[in-house]
């Protein structure tokens, strides 16, 4: 073939290939949710000798991992016919599920209903009334008492007509949403050679569905929960099933429980261990993300990270671990970047000094 020929060909071959890797137009909001990027953090990856990934759940049109689960429990009662046009979805949540929900309502045409605790942030708060929400924030009590916020969510959605309660703690819906979507995409982008996958639980749907998925694929595949203080599960697995009162509390929003979900119950004896991460480790991951990575996200995601850390460390180098970045820092910013709410939790210390200067809010 002539040089002329040959430039030709190649220039051809690279056409197609620009047009193939042209975005492709999406329908809507809806469409737009999953598929993001699995992302190397540089640093953890250089000083576990491991390659450690985030898979980037803030990059989900309603900015967080929660937005997935939201789009499978409508779609659930789509299905089995609980819930026609301008009906009403209601639901108990600490913020990001109501958030997806709102949104996904929105696309949809439903109404949105959310009770959470009135402990969460107010910028979840104000998003969710943005969104067209009707939000009831309501006393913080455990789940065994009537007012919990869940049990006040399924009260409500039993008193009017075309409602329906998503449930989103105890409905396999959630499950099957990271099995579906989430646990194919992690294979996938890693090739499958994948070895470890974290991340802290809330309802325990990420957790059993992309672990579900990756020991379908590979058995050998490690999965580590990891949990916060004032959760159970941490004990719960090290004793071999000895459920513990719940007692303390963490800075996080949205993860830890109390008790063992629908969600996860399946999945509970594929854990191969558990890590507790304190507060202070998770909020020095936080600035430690924000400083050397440019990652602005939430304590939550900070915890996850800290998890796939140690996780690389305790199965050596060499390994690709896996964990979950669930959003980003914007709905917690005036708690987690202000020193006087810092100073309540006694945690401005465990912000290494060089970060301090992240603390912009009084």
């Amino acid at each position: 073939m002539s040089l002329l020929k040959t430039q030709i060909f190649s220039c051809r071959l690279f056409s197609t290939a620009v047009a193939n890797s042209k975005p492709k137009i999406i329908d809507g909001f809806i469409g737009a949710i999953g598929n993001t990027p699995l992302i190397r953090l540089r640093k953890l990856s250089e000083e576990t000798g491991s390659e450690v990934l985030g898979k980037a759940e803030f990059m989900n049109p309603g900015g967080s991992v929660k937005d997935r689960a939201a789009l499978y429990v409508v779609k659930e009662a789509e299905e089995k016919g609980l819930i026609t046009t301008g009906g009403t979805i209601i639901e108990g949540t600490a913020g990001n599920t109501g958030i997806g929900l709102a949104h996904v309502c929105r696309a949809k045409g439903y109404d949105c209903i959310i009770y959470m605790p009135n402990t969460q942030s107010q910028e979840k708060i104000d998003l969710l009334r943005m969104l067209g929400a009707k939000v009831y924030p309501v006393p913080a009590v455990p789940f065994e008492d009537p007012n919990n916020y869940n049990h006040q969510a399924r009260r409500h959605a039993e008193r009017i007509p075309n409602a329906v309660w998503t449930n989103q703690f105890d409905n396999v819906a959630n499950r099957r949403a990271h099995y579906e979507t989430t646990g194919p995409e992690i294979w996938e982008q890693t090739n499958g050679q994948i070895d470890g996958f974290t991340c802290s639980t809330g309802t325990g749907g990420t957790f059993a569905g992309v672990t579900r998925y990756l020991k379908e694929k590979n058995p050998n595949i490690k999965s580590f929960i990891a949990d916060p203080p004032g959760s159970v599960l941490y004990s719960y697995f090290k004793s071999g099933g000895n459920l513990i009162e719940r007692k303390g509390s963490s800075i996080t929003e949205g993860i830890g429980q109390g008790r063992v979900t629908e969600n996860l119950k399946e999945e509970i004896n594929s854990i191969d261990d558990a890590l507790f991460i304190s507060d202070e480790k998770s909020i020095e991951m936080l600035y430690r993300l924000l400083d050397e990575e440019g990652f602005y996200i939430g304590a939550s995601s900070a915890l996850n990270v800290v998890a796939a850390y140690e996780m690389a460390k305790i199965l050596g180098p060499g390994k690709t671990i896996v964990t979950a970045i669930c959003d980003g820092a914007y709905r917690y910013q005036t708690r987690l970047f202000s020193r006087k709410w810092l100073e309540s939790k006694n945690l401005v210390d465990a912000i290494p000094k060089h970060l301090q200067k992240y603390i912009i809010l009084p």
